[in-house]
């Protein structure tokens, strides 16, 4: 029988505090997942049953392309609604402290004083399986602790951060005219799972011709008969024209979803990609602690990398 700690005997009271709307809470919780903490595994557990509620969207593309700016706007229009937002914000690491290049986060400081949105940011810190795992975990907390709608932001068109946007219910890839954005995001096989584009600085010449690159892509795919075809919206993230648009595909989307009984399944893919990220940080973390070793022996003929592998599901 598990032994209860002070830090997880208090994970049903931090849960009792999130789930009334503190802050404080919430942000020593967040902290807890980004550690790592034996206690976030008993919080989350405590929360999971009011997990499925919040609509989840990801938000990706490559750096520069107004994905930021964009989802600052998404957050007032959903405010002025009156829902609650959460958002996880991945970005780079600081190749000198470490920490995350806040850069254009800081325009979303005008939320600091509003209770109905939470916004945090993590550094990748060049760990992208335990990242992925956290990013996926701090979506269940926010989803649990009541928020309407969670974005999740990352900082590029990676595998890693595919596999992050992936997971959401709803995927919108954010891509800028003249930069090369679409060949690029289709060869990253990302066009495999975004649900919207959007051609963000829309008044920059090339969108045209982007849109209409996009929709031959698109079109090639050949879609199912009752399949979501992906729209195109055009945005200009910095004046706010063209997110209502936006907000109506996403909301589309959603309706798509719950039409065809898919809501839950999002939500079962979203649990199965946190397990499998914490799988794989766990299976390279054992790895980093006996690799020359293991190498060693290898060469020797001691033992094969196929033993090595069942190895590492072992206690060392």
């Amino acid at each position: 029988m598990k032994e209860s700690t002070p830090a997880t005997a208090a994970a049903p009271d931090l849960a009792a505090r999130i789930a009334a709307g503190e802050e404080r809470a919430l942000a020593r919780a967040m902290t807890l997942i980004e550690r790592a903490d034996a206690a976030s595994d008993e919080l989350l557990k405590a929360l999971r049953p009011r997990t499925g509620r919040a609509r989840v969207i990801g938000v990706t593309g490559s750096p520069g392309s107004g994905k930021s700016t964009l989802t600052d706007v998404l957050i007032a229009t959903y405010r002025e609604a009156g829902d609650r937002v959460g958002v996880v914000a991945i970005d780079p690491s600081s190749p000198f402290s470490g920490g995350a290049i806040l850069g254009d986060r800081i325009r979303m400081m005008r939320w600091h004083d509003d209770s109905g949105v939470f916004i945090r940011s993590m550094a990748t810190r060049g760990q992208l399986g335990g990242l992925a795992a956290a990013t996926l975990q701090m979506v269940a907390l926010l989803d649990g602790a009541g928020f309407d709608h969670v974005i999740v932001e990352t900082v590029g068109v990676g595998q890693s951060e595919i596999d992050i946007v992936g997971a959401a219910d709803t995927t919108v890839l954010v891509l800028t005219p003249g930069g090369g954005d679409g060949v690029q995001a289709f060869k990253a096989g990302i066009m495999e799972i975004a649900d919207v584009y959007c051609i963000n600085k829309a008044d920059l010449p090339g969108a045209d011709r982007m849109r209409q690159d996009v929709r031959g892509a698109l079109d090639l795919a050949m879609p199912l008969d009752g399949a979501w075809r992906q729209p195109i919206v055009a945005t200009v993230a910095t004046t706010g024209s063209g997110v209502d648009d936006l907000l109506a595909r996403v909301a589309a989307h959603h309706d798509h979803l719950a039409a065809r009984g898919l809501l839950q399944e999002r939500l079962r893919r979203r649990v199965r990609a946190e397990v499998t990220a914490l799988l794989g940080a766990a299976l390279r973390s054992a790895w980093e602690s006996r690799q020359e070793q293991a190498v060693t022996d290898i060469l020797a003929g001691k033992t094969t990398p196929l033993e090595t592998v069942a190895s590492l599901w072992h206690e060392p």
